[in-house]
């Protein structure tokens, strides 16, 4: 098998080839991936911006999980399992405030904004009730640029852990500071298996061929940055040459002089950054949006972009923000029609994928972590049914499944 040597992390060695076909069909695959990759890894809830007052509150749905993040009386955020301790039902839905309480919508249960539990109807019916250890599950919540993450199993690094240094390149857009813009779709559904999504996120082979909008506003930068924690990101700097599309032309000569308080080379700068495991940032001098791939089903994904723009009441900032969503709105589409078509070909007879380019070695990464936590993907031909979590146990050499592993790894 053909091997990749990173030159800047000699040690570490990755296959040029990318995982197997049926790896991006496979139900029971999905299944493991999700307790073994997604559960453990940092995901994005909100800006701390939508939850400034206390009892303000988000949510976030995973495929199988709920997550709470709230403010409390004196300020802190924290995050809980959006489940009842009761029967289970669903807390809370999308994102709001609770004046006192957190109280069920089924028996009505009521939780205090620190997540005790304060109050059960009929508490007597139930003989040795201790409501001292029925308090909603605290997750981990960890606060980075002003955005807020929580992770549901397992631990490992934090979030400023990961990104180190790289961390840097963020902080000329001041992320902290932003907003939420209103009036903008900020999820939707994606016929292709969540890692068609993430490759094609982490692949910017395909810019100059898939997006010919920002191929003609900006000079893509086609190789990346990259830590050991498989943080990355590549810059896009807008181009000299003018394009001939109105909006892309506008935002050329408009970025260079419409944010004066910024360093001069952020204002002509776009940075696309990446989190493992499923975490974009597309940062630009006047927004920023999340890119967060989500598993839905095998062949489906839910694709989940909040857009958050610098607090600017100047005419320059509210063009600025226009353009650029216009133009990345253009860019969206594109990659969910790119996708889809990856999908499609993934389920043709016999068909093997072809080898992987020095341009794409963040997916060279992503998928050495993803071998590194579910073995079975190394496998060139999908397991018979039922036998996929068995195979991966005896691969892993436990006797048991354990689902708090972190696929935060270091990569050998």
């Amino acid at each position: 098998m053909n091997n990749f040597v990173d030159i800047r992390h000699p040690e570490r060695i990755y296959e040029t080839e990318p995982l197997p076909a049926w790896t991006y069909l496979n139900a029971e695959l999905l299944e493991l991936e999700y307790e073994r990759v997604i559960l453990p890894s940092w995901q994005f809830v909100c800006h701390q911006n939508q939850v400034p007052e206390a009892g303000d509150f988000a949510t976030l749905d995973l495929w199988r999980d709920s997550i709470i993040v709230m403010r409390g009386k004196e300020g802190a955020l924290r995050a809980f399992q959006n489940a009842c301790r009761h029967r289970g039902s669903k807390l809370l839905d999308g994102a709001g405030t609770c004046k006192h309480r957190i109280t069920c919508p089924y028996h009505a249960w009521s939780y205090q904004l620190d997540g005790r539990l304060v109050a059960v109807p009929s508490e007597k019916t139930f003989p040795g009730l201790d409501k001292s250890q029925l308090g909603l599950r605290e997750l981990d919540l960890e606060v980075f640029c002003g955005l807020v993450f929580v992770r549901i199993a397992g631990d490992g690094p934090t979030i400023a852990e990961q990104w180190g240094d790289l961390a840097k390149e963020l902080a000329p857009y001041r992320i902290e500071e932003m907003v939420p813009a209103q009036g903008v779709q900020i999820s939707e559904e994606w016929n292709c298996n969540w890692k068609v999504a993430l490759d094609n996120y982490l692949d910017n082979y395909h810019v100059p061929f898939g997006h010919p909008g920002l191929h003609r506003l900006m000079d893509n930068e086609l190789s990346c940055t990259m830590n050991r924690h498989g943080v990355s990101f590549s810059k896009s700097v807008i181009r000299e040459r003018e394009s001939h599309v109105w909006s892309e032309r506008m935002y050329q000569r408009l970025a260079p002089r419409a944010f004066a308080d910024m360093p001069e080379e952020a204002r002509a700068t776009w940075v696309f950054g990446f989190m493992p495991v499923n975490i974009g940032f597309d940062v630009f001098p006047d927004s920023m949006d999340i890119f967060q791939i989500l598993p839905k089903g095998p062949t489906k994904s839910v694709i989940r972009t909040p857009l958050f723009v610098r607090p600017d009441a100047r005419r320059e900032a509210g063009a600025m923000q226009f353009l650029a969503n216009r133009i990345n709105l253009q860019i969206g589409h594109e990659d969910k029609e790119l996708c889809e078509r990856v999908q499609a070909g993934l389920s043709s007879y016999r068909y093997e994928a072809g080898p992987l380019s020095e341009y794409e070695m963040p997916v060279k990464d992503m998928h050495a972590r993803l071998r590194a936590a579910c073995p079975v993907v190394t496998v060139k031909q999908r397991p018979m049914d039922g036998t996929l979590r068995r195979l991966n146990q005896q691969m892993l050499g436990e006797a048991q499944p354990a689902s708090n592993v972190s696929a935060m790894m270091p990569v050998a």
